[in-house]
C-alpha cells in the first residue's frame, strides 16, 4: 500500500501515538526501577525536544508534510526519519504540496534504492531563513545505498526543475546528502 493510498484516520493515528507514549514511559518506569535517574532524565530531554520539533514542523502550516514526516516512522520504510526545524518559523503553506510531493517521491526512491536489512537512518534539516528569502531542506541519509545510479538520475532530473526549487547533492554508497533550497517570495 502506498502512502497515497493510505488513510490515516484518527484512530489509527491515536493508536500509534498512544503505542509511542507508551514505549517512553516502559523506558522511564525501567530506567527508574534500575535507578539510572540520568538516563531517565535524558530519556525525558529527548521526548522535549521531540515535541518541540513537531511544534515548530506543525507552526509551518505545511499540513501535508507535517503529517508525512510525523507519521513516517509508523509506516514500513528501509529507513528510520528524524527532522528538526531551525531557524525562523514562518508560514510556508504554499509550499506544502510542493514539499510533500518532491519528500513522498524521495521517500518511495529511498525505499527502492537502500538495503532493506540495514539501520538506515535519514535526518532532515528544515531551515527558514528569512534574511535570505530561502528555505533549506536538508536531508542526511547514513546507510547502504544499493541502487546509486536510480538516486543520481533522479536527483538530477530534480536539479533541472525550474520551479524556484534548487537542489544539490553528494551521494556515495553509504551516504546521501540532499539540499533542496526554495526561495521565498514574502507575501507568498
Amino acid at each position: 500500500m502506498t502512502r497515497k493510498e493510505k488513510q490515516w484516520c484518527a484512530v489509527n493515528i491515536l493508536s500509534h501515538s498512544r503505542h509511542d507514549w507508551m514505549n517512553k514511559l516502559q523506558l522511564i518506569k525501567g530506567n527508574l526501577a534500575l535507578r539510572k535517574y540520568d538516563r531517565v532524565s535524558a530519556i525525558i530531554d529527548e521526548i522535549v525536544i521531540e515535541a518541540q520539533n513537531e511544534s515548530n514542523l506543525c507552526n509551518l502550516k505545511m499540513p501535508d508534510l507535517a503529517a508525512l514526516f510525523m507519521t513516517c516512522n509508523w509506516e514500513s520504510h528501509r529507513f528510520s526519519l528524524e527532522y528538526e526545524v531551525v531557524g525562523d518559523i514562518i508560514n510556508l503553506e504554499h509550499y506544502d504540496n510542493q514539499m510533500t510531493s518532491l519528500c513522498t517521491a524521495f521517500f518511495d526512491l529511498l525505499d527502492q534504492s537502500a538495503e532493506q536489512n540495514h539501520d538506515n537512518h535519514l535526518s532532515i534539516l528544515v531551515e527558514p531563513d528569512i534574511e535570505k528569502d530561502e528555505i533549506r531542506f536538508i536531508f542526511d541519509f547514513n546507510g547502504i545505498i544499493t541502487n546509486t545510479e536510480r538516486l543520481s538520475l533522479w536527483l538530477d532530473r530534480q536539479k533541472e526543475r525550474q520551479d524556484k526549487v534548487f537542489t544539490t547533492y553528494e551521494l556515495t554508497t553509504y551516504e546521501l546528502n540532499v539540499m533542496v533550497t526554495l526561495r521565498h517570495v514574502k507575501g507568498v
